[in-house]
């Protein structure tokens, strides 16, 4: 091997990370594909929305002033001067003392302001109504633009779409969006002792638990795994695979063969190809020391630790940041416990949040390093920074969701 570490601090690890990952690239996609995806740019609304002033109750367009002091028991009489229908343009007038019948969503006619509901109304043979409430101007009406004028800002750049976030768009006749373009991330699991899922484990074999859990916190990024075969510790068959992953993919994350030992290669074949560069081989962090990352031409390999916690952790730490193309959901919390750490180290903490007399607790999950249960209970994590010996109880937190 022959190597050092070189170790770095977690923001430094960050950063150099985030240098060197590939720019996101833009595509333009149908408006039903875009649930998930993340904008580009911003987006403006082509139209105001309503496109015109419309009711929002069935009863009888009206001219506000037309109702004024009028009540059940002096109700106000207006002429019936036809009906607006739904999905038509109103293509009548009305006068003063006119009224006309408008379902919910109609379009208001001229010379009207105001809907009365037909709860507060009497038909008085075929041509009069009686209004027993009186209505304010605009009472009942969305004014056209009301919900959202033409031009105006609908999305910023950034903007994870929702499925109500797609309606709107419909609604305003957008039919195709610019959104960040999946990177597509390669992922080999290294290991003598690494078997399939599917084999039943011999003593001293585990099974292939990263390619799995990191695959699936990939596509949870918004991004396209790609899972290749298992790998041993052998350099001609690790530089193999590596050569494969650098062609096909955007970004290579590789779990094993990060720590010092006789026969952890990764850093040997990572090292031996034409224009690579070590950016860091070791973070001052807990979980997850052994992480490493190295600059290929303009590709990117991240070593992660063997240990299927720490490789997760890992990845939710130092990759997830530059992957995702929006920020990590953060909630605040108080913490159940006092929580010491080393001083000269970033801490990691597993966290269950939970309420209790109406306060957010976050409950560190402890227990011996590198249970799987454990993660799978906790719903963020916790960071205690560099320069820090510890978090009181009750002390303010800040939760990272998974």
């Amino acid at each position: 091997m022959g190597e050092f570490l070189k170790v770095v601090k977690y923001d430094e690890a960050l950063q150099k990370i985030k240098e060197h990952f590939p720019a996101g690239q833009v595509e333009e996609i149908p408006l039903l594909e875009a649930f998930n995806r993340v904008s580009t740019e911003v987006v403006l609304s082509p139209e105001p929305l309503p496109a015109f002033d419309r009711t929002t109750v069935d009863g009888y367009a009206v001219d506000a002033e037309d109702t004024f002091g009028c009540s059940e028991s002096l109700p106000a009489f207006l002429d019936l001067k036809g009906e607006v229908k739904m999905g038509e343009k109103a293509d009548l007038t009305l006068q003063p003392g006119e009224c006309c019948w408008i379902p919910t969503g109609g379009m208001l006619p001229e010379g009207s302001n105001a809907a009365v509901m037909v709860e507060y109304t009497e038909k008085l043979g075929e041509d009069t109504v009686l209004i027993y409430r009186p209505a304010g101007p605009w009472e009942n009406i969305m004014q056209k633009g009301e919900d959202i004028a033409e031009g105006q800002e609908v999305f910023p750049p950034g903007k994870k779409m929702r499925p109500q976030d797609i309606g709107l768009l419909a609604s305003l006749g957008i039919t195709s969006l610019k959104v960040f373009k999946p990177y597509n991330i390669g992922i080999i699991s290294t290991g003598d002792e690494i078997i399939a899922v599917g084999d039943k484990p011999q003593i001293g074999q585990i099974r292939d638990v990263n390619s799995y859990a990191l695959a699936t916190a990939v596509q949870a990024c918004g991004s396209n795994p790609r899972i290749y075969p298992i790998v041993q510790d052998q350099f001609q068959v690790l530089k193999k695979a590596v050569t494969r992953g650098l062609e096909e993919n955007d970004v290579l994350l590789m779990s094993g063969g990060s720590s010092v030992g006789i026969k952890d290669v990764t850093i040997d074949v990572l090292l031996s190809f034409p224009d690579s560069e070590l950016l860091f081989h070791g973070i001052a962090v807990k979980p997850g020391k052994p992480t490493l990352a190295v600059r290929i031409g303009k590709k990117l390999v991240i070593g992660l630790p063997g240990h299927p916690v720490s490789a997760l952790m890992m990845y939710y730490i130092v990759c997830a940041p530059a992957l995702r193309f929006t920020p990590a959901v953060e909630i605040e919390a108080f913490l159940s416990m006092n929580l010491p750490s080393q001083a000269g180290r970033d801490d990691f903490v597993p966290v269950k949040l939970v309420y209790d007399n109406g306060r957010r607790i976050a409950i560190p999950l402890l227990g011996k390093s590198g249970l799987m249960s454990i993660l799978s209970l906790a719903d963020a994590y916790i960071h205690i920074e560099y320069e820090q010996q510890g978090i009181k109880q009750d002390d303010m937190v800040t939760a990272y969701i998974f």
